[in-house]
């Protein structure tokens, strides 16, 4: 028969070494298992505070809009591209709601440009557009003629300057009257151009021929000129408003004012308010007086006074005498105050002492159409 093993049972000092044992690993068990816990923990910690980083930074770039027709929130959506100030989710809302947004859009584009227009202009602003053209449009322009080569001295307006088309030079009515000399100082009895000493035009061929000239070197006031000469009709030219106008255009600043003024009135195209005072606007930023007091008067008529009085000083102090009388109908009407009134006045005085010259009244007292103020 087998022997069967010999099984002991582990003695008292064996089953405390066991028990001991088991207590070291139930602790080694236990902070492992606290280990993993706040690994876990920390790591779900870090998580939650990318997580809320990333939704606030996609909250302060894509910011939630409404379509302004079917009201379908969305990001990067279509903008009204007049007045930037409603948002639809494709063209087809921007369709459908047309209608309805018209007047309010054209609402809104007015108080914009009349914001831009008025607004003085500061050293940093949001909407660039709007500030740049408030500060060219209020910009004190420079003189609309400059200074005469000859003597020096600030051109009179209208009246007070002659345009040779020979040399495309503004020359002051002082110089125009005052005698040319030849290199041995006698008196040229034959009438030439104080500047370049070109004989002067003596047909109404001549006057246009010389214009041509001009033109074909892209003098931008001989395109003016002959703009202005086809919508009268002078110098044997047809009258032409068409041509006029397309003329006008190629002027730049010295077509504007009569582009303005042919919108205003319907002369030649389809009158339109808004292009007639679109066009005044380019041309008084161009240092147009005429077109600066014109505005004025607009603004006058459609009860802006405070507009008025703006347009109306800055003509004055580039010498535009018409708009003294328009400061002073506004102050006799209660729209302008006194001192609005002598400021006017006084700035008026300041341009005639800058353009006065004995040779200039010798000329005005010649001529009537040499006077200058």
């Amino acid at each position: 028969m087998k022997q069967q093993p010999n099984i002991s049972w582990p003695g008292p000092d064996t089953s405390i070494s066991i028990m001991w044992l088991y207590i070291v690993i139930l602790m080694v068990s236990w902070r492992l298992v606290l280990r993993f816990f706040n690994n876990n923990i920390q790591r779900h910690k870090h998580q939650s505070i990318v997580d809320a980083q990333h939704i606030n930074k996609t909250l302060l770039t894509d910011k939630i809009e409404l379509c302004a027709n079917c009201g379908k929130e969305g990001s990067n959506m279509n903008t009204c591209n007049k007045c930037k100030a409603v948002k639809y989710c494709n063209a087809s809302c921007k369709k459908k709601h047309r209608s309805k947004h018209k007047k309010q859009c054209e609402r809104c584009v007015a108080e914009l440009h009349e914001e831009a227009l008025f607004r003085e202009p500061l050293p940093q602003y949001g909407v660039r557009a709007a500030e740049l053209h408030d500060g060219a449009l209020f910009k004190e322009p420079p003189p609309e003629c400059g200074d005469c080569p000859i003597c020096f001295l600030r051109l009179p307006l209208d009246s007070g300057h002659r345009y040779r088309t020979c040399c495309g030079k503004m020359i002051c009515s002082g110089c125009c009257y005052a005698d040319v000399y030849d290199n041995h100082g006698n008196i040229i009895v034959t009438k030439k151009c104080p500047f370049c000493r070109t004989p002067d035009p003596t047909s109404s061929e001549d006057i246009i021929k010389g214009l041509k000239k001009r033109m074909e070197v892209g003098d931008a006031y001989a395109f003016g000129m002959m703009g202005s000469y086809y919508s009268g009709g002078h110098y044997g030219l047809p009258h032409d408003s068409a041509k006029a106008i397309e003329l006008w255009r190629k002027a730049g600043k010295y077509g504007y004012a009569n582009l303005g003024n042919a919108y205003y009135s319907g002369d030649g195209v389809e009158r339109d308010e808004k292009m007639a005072k679109h066009c005044l606007e380019l041309a008084a930023m161009g240092g147009i007086t005429a077109a600066r007091c014109n505005l004025g008067i607009i603004e006058d008529k459609a009860g802006n006074y405070d507009r008025a009085l703006k347009h109306f000083m800055i003509a004055v102090r580039a010498g535009y005498t018409r708009s003294v009388k328009c400061i002073q109908q506004l102050y006799m009407d209660g729209h302008a105050t006194k001192d609005h009134y002598a400021n006017a006045l006084r700035a008026h005085q300041v341009y005639i002492n800058e353009i006065k010259s004995d040779q200039r009244d010798k000329a005005a007292a010649f001529i009537d159409s040499y006077r200058y103020y």
